[in-house]
């Protein structure tokens, strides 16, 4: 028995090894606790004490904003304190993370958050806890489990992804969902995260292995292309290549090619088509630049480019972009690498 202690003592000290951002958020929010306790059995330093406890409880939600009790600190300092609307900011930044709708932010103007800030926190964990399994468990609870997974799924269509931390709690999500045996609702709400935020390259690479499980080879490739364009590191794709090609070439003579530039221009089409309904940018006519009295015409798709460019539309850009690299259009490159550094 005592040895099975010792194996699970010596589990779980690898795990914390294997997340190091994670321990370093249980540092700092212990750092913060015990300012707190400082401030408290040191009321002429209590000022300078408490904003050492907020500066650490804000460090340990920067390292970790998947563990609720770091937001559970941070909330708990501006109680003591009596900042309200440092609260509210706390709260309303909970409710990005969890995808809320910007009206639901809206209703929460009126509200004294001295008062009730932690209840709404509390009920916002409630009804969507951050750790995946949590939140996984909640559902297998339910009485009907199709009927939360649809509401659930009219939800992600509605909600904004933009904010890379709902971009990934949201995905961690996804993945229980896929596990859970749920393939095509994943393959649509995951599309869905990535024209929000087309960055989110370890998405991308699950939406490929679930491809490449199902045999869906163009769909897959695409997906690794995407990777190895985000991660040049990650070599994905050739590694996908290599594995495909390895294998049919030991069934047939004829060896699997790279999908055609009609496919890839296809899925990227499709995933652009998403990005424009998350869109509010209206299309930008053709512009005409006059230059020492000769006109200009500027190449339509890349006036609008610059236009989505220039309204902060990076994720559709992104996707013009690449289409237009897989149609040969070698120009758009530059914009490809333009919608990542804005990411």
């Amino acid at each position: 028995m005592k040895r099975d202690g010792v194996r699970v003592m010596v589990g779980e000290s690898a795990d914390l090894l294997q997340h190091p951002r994670r321990n370093l958020g249980n540092r700092y929010r212990t750092q913060a606790q015990k300012f707190v306790r400082l401030a408290s059995k040191d009321p002429e330093r209590f000022d300078e004490n408490m904003a050492w406890a907020e500066q650490n409880a804000r460090q340990a939600l920067l390292h970790d904003f998947t563990d609720e009790r770091n937001w559970r600190c941070l909330a708990d300092i501006k109680i003591v304190v009596q900042d309200g609307l440092g609260l509210c900011a706390v709260i309303e930044d909970v409710f990005i993370v969890l995808g809320r709708d910007a009206e639901q932010v809206d209703q929460l103007k009126e509200i004294d958050f001295l008062l009730v800030g932690l209840e709404l926190l509390e009920a916002a964990f409630t009804r969507d806890p951050l750790d995946p399994d949590m939140w996984w468990a909640t559902f297998m609870e339910a009485e009907s489990l199709e009927a939360e997974l649809e509401d659930f799924a009219q939800r992600c269509r509605r909600l904004d992804f933009s904010d890379q931390r709902a971009n990934i709690v949201y995905g961690r999500r996804l993945e229980r969902i896929r596990v859970g045996g749920h393939e095509e609702l994943f393959i649509e709400l995951a599309r869905h995260l990535l024209a929000h935020r087309p960055n989110n390259h370890e998405l991308w690479m699950e939406l490929g292995r679930l491809y490449e499980r199902r045999e869906q080879m163009d769909e897959a490739w695409s997906c690794y292309d995407h990777v190895q364009q985000l991660q040049p590191h990650q070599t994905v794709k050739d590694s996908f290549l290599q594995r495909i090609t390895g294998r049919m070439m030991g069934e047939e003579a004829k060896p699997w090619t790279a999908p055609s530039i009609e496919k890839r221009s296809q899925f990227l089409e499709q995933m652009l088509q998403l990005s424009q309904r998350i869109s509010t940018l209206d299309k930008a006519p053709e512009e005409v630049i006059t230059i020492e009295e000769e006109v200009v015409s500027i190449h339509p798709d890349l006036t609008r480019l610059q236009s989505l460019m220039d309204a902060g539309d990076a994720s559709e850009a992104f996707f013009l972009a690449r289409r237009l690299v897989s149609q040969g259009e070698e120009w758009a490159e530059e914009w490809v690498s333009k919608a990542k550094d804005c990411f």
